[in-house]
C-alpha cells in the first residue's frame, strides 16, 4: 500500500473520491450538486451488483500490470486475491472478489474502476465516485441512456462485473436520485428516508417499554444518537447543504415521546408534561439538533 498508493493516486480521476487522501462523502455529494447547475440535468443512478465480491482477479490484475512492473509486487497482489475465506473451519479458494475489509481492496477497487472514469470522461459525460458507488452526469436523457449502455458494455467485457437492474435507473436531477445516503434533488438534500428508518430501529430496540428510564439506557441511546467523531449520525448528515433541520427536530421529539412511554408503559400527551425535556436533558440525553447547531459551528 504504501508502494502503490503514490503511485496511482496521481493517475486516478479527480471525480473519484472514495479512500483517499483528503476526500471524503461529503465533497463527493458537493461535486454532483455543482455539475448539476451547469447543465448535467440527467442523472444514471447505477449500481454494481456485488462488486467487492464478483471483480474479476485478471482485470485487476491488467490495469495493475500496466503501471507497475515489478513483479514481486504483482505476485504479493495476486496472492492477496487468491488467499481464501474460512467456511466452517476450511480454507475455500477465492476466484473472483477482494476481501471486503482487506487493507488493499479499497485500492484495487480504485485501479479496476479508474478506467471506467476515463472512459466516461472521455465521451462527455462527468462520473462522480466513491468506492463502488458512483452517479454519472449527463446534458440530456439520451447522452444519459447512452452512458447506460456504454457502462454496461465496460463492466462486462473489461472488469467481469454487472449492473443490478433493479437499482439502476437513469432519471432527472429535480426528480431525485440516492447518493451515499443522501436523497438529491435540484432543490434539496436530504437525509435517505432508508437510513432513517435504519436509525428509528436500533432506537426502538432500546427504548422498548420493558425497560428501565435509567442512565445506562441514556447512554445507550446516546451512543446510536451520536456515533462516532466522523461517521455519526448528527455530523455526517449535518452540513451546510443538507436540509436535516426540521427531519432532526422531528426524531427528537420522536425519541422523547419513546422515552415517556417507556417510563409511564403508555402514549399519552399528558405525559409530555409530567416527563419534562429539562428533566430528560439532566439525565444526559443528548439532541440530534443540537449536535447538529455544535457541528455547523464548528464546535
Amino acid at each position: 500500500m504504501q508502494i502503490l498508493n503514490p503511485i496511482f493516486e496521481v493517475k486516478l480521476h479527480d471525480h473519484s473520491y472514495g479512500f483517499r487522501p483528503e476526500r471524503s462523502c461529503h465533497q463527493a455529494v458537493e461535486k454532483v450538486l455543482e455539475l448539476g447547475r451547469p447543465g448535467y440535468r440527467y442523472v444514471l443512478d447505477a449500481d454494481i451488483a456485488g462488486f467487492f465480491d464478483n471483480l474479476s482477479h485478471q482485470a485487476v490484475m491488467r490495469e495493475l500490470s500496466d503501471v507497475v512492473a515489478d513483479g514481486n509486487i504483482l505476485r504479493l497482489v495476486e496472492k492477496f486475491l487468491r488467499a481464501g475465506v474460512m467456511e466452517g473451519g476450511q480454507v475455500q479458494p477465492t476466484r473472483v472478489g477482494t476481501p471486503q475489509g482487506g487493507v488493499a481492496s479499497p485500492l484495487l477497487a480504485n485501479i479496476a474502476l479508474n478506467v471506467l472514469d476515463w472512459h466516461l470522461h472521455e465521451r462527455g459525460c462527468r462520473l462522480v465516485r466513491y468506492a463502488d458507488d458512483f452517479v454519472v452526469l449527463c446534458p440530456s436523457e439520451h447522452e444519459a441512456k447512452e452512458a447506460l449502455t456504454l457502462v454496461q458494455r465496460f463492466l462486462e467485457n473489461r472488469l467481469g462485473l454487472r449492473l443490478s437492474p433493479e437499482k439502476t435507473t437513469v432519471t432527472r436531477f429535480h426528480e431525485g436520485f440516492a447518493f451515499l445516503g443522501f436523497d438529491i434533488k435540484s432543490r434539496f438534500v436530504r437525509r435517505r428516508a432508508k437510513s432513517v428508518e435504519n436509525f428509528k430501529t436500533k432506537v426502538r430496540g432500546i427504548t422498548t417499554r420493558c425497560h428501565n428510564l435509567d442512565a445506562e439506557m441514556i447512554e445507550k441511546l446516546n451512543r446510536v444518537i451520536r456515533g462516532t467523531a466522523i461517521r455519526g449520525t448528527a455530523n455526517y448528515f449535518a452540513t451546510p447543504w443538507s436540509h436535516c433541520g426540521d427531519a432532526y427536530r422531528s426524531l427528537d421529539r420522536w425519541i422523547r415521546m419513546r422515552l415517556r412511554c417507556m417510563k409511564t408503559k403508555r402514549k399519552s400527551k399528558v405525559d409530555n408534561a409530567r416527563i419534562r425535556l429539562k428533566h430528560l436533558k439532566r439525565m444526559g440525553l443528548l439532541s440530534l439538533s443540537e449536535l447538529r447547531k455544535a457541528c455547523l459551528d464548528g464546535s
